[in-house]
């Protein structure tokens, strides 16, 4: 198929959800940075996801769901971890915080990077989440540079390299945060920050009360 440009007013969202069925990626915008998105369920699209951006498969993948209850269908929280995960998502959802969880076994092991865990977050844009909720509430999301490269906070800044190796393109003129999202790990017997972006540190213990590694 011709590669497909979108503006974000003239957005064919079926014909996007079809083309990444089929095993197709997209570039498009999150409320933090641009993203390469792929199905979760299209191993020839998750395969492309790490070879547009020469990704190092043993770095796994996030999953971009448009609502809270999406989560079930690709992690597991237990007893011991709801009352964390609920004041997490409660507090920081939809936005720039990425939460590690339990992944289920339905989950494709390149997502993960043969991994039981997985990483989930909601965005906080219309756009996003209306691609997303589309193509069935979930799409396997990275950014949207080839590795190593600088993290694209604007359409402008995309390379010229990983247009070519997307299938499809979403544009947007609003404007990105421009910082990626926290990770944190609540797996582990103490929740971990695994990397601090736009949510910071100290607001994620006011919130648990307690101190983070």
């Amino acid at each position: 198929m011709l590669k497909k440009y979108f503006l974000e007013n003239e957005i064919d969202f079926k014909d996007i959800k079809n083309r990444l069925e089929k095993g197709e990626i997209l570039i498009y915008p999150t409320d933090t940075v641009y993203g390469l998105g792929a199905s979760l369920y299209s191993i020839t699209g998750l395969k492309k996801i790490y070879e547009a951006k020469n990704r190092n498969i043993n770095s796994p993948l996030i999953a971009l769901i448009s609502d809270i209850n999406k989560y079930k269908e690709v992690a597991i929280v237990p007893k011991d971890k709801r009352e964390i995960f609920e004041k997490l998502s409660q507090n920081f959802w939809p936005g720039g915080l990425t939460i590690i969880l339990e992944k289920k076994e339905t989950v494709p092991s390149i997502v993960t990077s043969n991994k039981n865990t997985i990483g989930i977050r909601i965005p906080n844009m219309a756009l996003t989440k209306n691609i997303i909720d589309i193509c069935g509430g979930i799409i396997i999301t990275t950014s949207a540079n080839i590795s190593g490269a600088s993290t694209p906070t604007s359409f402008d800044s995309l390379s010229e390299e990983i247009k070519s190796n997307a299938d499809i393109i979403v544009e947007t003129s609003e404007t990105l945060s421009g910082i990626a999202s926290t990770i944190i790990d609540i797996t582990t017997d103490t929740p971990t920050i695994l990397r601090e972006g736009e949510i910071k540190r100290k607001e994620i213990e006011n919130v648990l009360k307690m101190e983070l590694l």
